[in-house]
C-alpha cells in the first residue's frame, strides 16, 4: 500500500481529506504538528508567525527536509500500512519519502485562492493567518520552500472547487481506487 503525501496551499481541503481519510481506516501525520510539536517544546505560542519563523529556521540550520526526515521516525513506528502525511512542502521531503518509505503517491489538492481564504478565516485555528496580508505572507514562504514543484509534480491531482460533499465524494472515490 503506497503512502500518501498530501500537498496544498493552505486551506485547500488537505483537512478534509485526512477526514475522509481516517474514516477509511488511515492513519495520518501532519508536518504542521511535527513543526508544532517542536514549537511547543521550545516553550513558544503556537501563533502563525512564530510557527513559520521557527519552521524556515529549522530549515535553514538542518535543511530543507529537516521536518519530513523528524516525521519518518513516527512513521516507522506505526504498525499500519494505511498512511497519510498531510502537508508536504518541498521536493527534497518527497525525496526523503521515497527513500525511507518506498511507495509513495503525492496527491495535490487544488482549491481557488478567494475560498482558500475564506476557509482559513472561518475555520480560526491558533496559528491561521488573521487577514489577507497575513494569507499572502504565508503563501509566498511556503512557496518559497518549494511547494508550487511539489504542487505542479503530483501523481495525482484532486479539485476541491465544488460542494464539501462533493469533493468528500472525490477523496473517498481515490482511496477506494488505490486499495
Amino acid at each position: 500500500m503506497p503512502v500518501l503525501l498530501l500537498v496544498g496551499m493552505p486551506g485547500a481541503g488537505k483537512e478534509e481529506f485526512v477526514k475522509v481519510a481516517k474514516e477509511m481506516g488511515y492513519s495520518v501525520i501532519r508536518m504542521g504538528d511535527v513543526v508544532r510539536e517542536y514549537v511547543s517544546t521550545l516553550g513558544y505560542p503556537i501563533e502563525n508567525e512564530i510557527v513559520g519563523k521557527i519552521a524556515g529556521d529549522e530549515r535553514d540550520k538542518h535543511g530543507v527536509d529537516v521536518w519530513a526526515k523528524r516525521a519518518v521516525d513516527k512513521i516507522k513506528k506505526m504498525k499500519t500500512h494505511k498512511i497519510v502525511i498531510d502537508g508536504i512542502r518541498c521536493p527534497e521531503e518527497v525525496e526523503v519519502y521515497k527513500r525511507e518509505i518506498g511507495d509513495v503517491i503525492v496527491v495535490g489538492i487544488y482549491a481557488p485562492q478567494k475560498e482558500r481564504y475564506e476557509r482559513i478565516i472561518r475555520r480560526r485555528r491558533p496559528d491561521d493567518v488573521k487577514n489577507w496580508d497575513e494569507f499572502i505572507d504565508r503563501e509566498n514562504r511556503e512557496l518559497s520552500w518549494g511547494l508550487g514543484e511539489v504542487f505542479a509534480r503530483s501523481d495525482v491531482m484532486l479539485l476541491n472547487t465544488g460542494t464539501l460533499e462533493e469533493y468528500h465524494r472525490k477523496v473517498r472515490d481515490f482511496l477506494k481506487s488505490i486499495e
